[in-house]
């Protein structure tokens, strides 16, 4: 039980209902959640991996996004040169999207202080001064050494992900994200920027 990982949960809860109905995905990823949170709770295990439980998506309004297949999500992420500082930045925020569920407003509003490398954890602020502490999946963290190691210019911002032109600052906002996105997207979905969210 305490080899439990987030990625055991996101790959079981997206592997059990690929072909069910957004009502019958709700009830067992709540109960997913509750279980998880009692078994942290009770000290089964040591990080607590109700947040890696994927949230569904609602589809009741037309004009809600759609989400990236697998496959596609593969696709973006093999679209990054990682060889290049650009390349590297890109594949942490895709990984960000696609493996932890953030939001354009999220990643660019992550910050180095939000890394809680001992932990393991990632904290992040949503809308209406929302704060969740998810895990930081093993590829992840990886994808976000190499970046600040080899590829974050060197500069003053606080912010994680920095523009790679100067001035060398945060993202001016979340559509800088989405168009990042949109860009590596094969060009004929021709459609505008989905989320990540496997």
């Amino acid at each position: 039980m305490k080899r439990l990982r987030a990625r055991d949960v996101t790959d079981f809860l997206l592997h059990d209902t690929s072909n069910r109905s957004r009502r019958s995905v709700q009830l067992p990823a709540t109960v997913l959640r509750s279980f998880l949170n009692f078994l942290f709770q009770k000290g089964r295990i040591t990080t607590n991996l109700a947040a890696a439980v994927p949230s569904v998506p609602d589809r009741r309004l037309a004009e809600l996004p759609h989400y990236l297949e697998a496959r596609e999500v593969e696709k973006v992420l093999r679209s990054c040169d990682r060889r290049r500082k650009i390349g590297k930045r890109d594949y942490a925020i895709f990984l960000l999207l696609a493996r932890l569920g953030l939001r354009a407003g999220e990643v660019t509003q992550l910050t180095l202080d939000d890394i809680d490398w001992r932990a393991g954890e990632l904290l992040v602020r949503g809308k209406g001064a929302r704060e969740d502490r998810l895990p930081l999946l093993q590829d992840v963290g990886q994808a976000l050494v190499d970046y600040l190691q080899k590829a974050r210019p060197a500069c003053s911002s606080r912010r994680v992900f920095i523009q790679c032109k100067a001035p060398f600052e945060g993202f001016a906002g979340p559509q800088c994200v989405s168009n990042l996105v949109r860009m590596a997207l094969p060009c004929h979905y021709n459609v505008p920027a989905r989320p990540l969210h496997r």
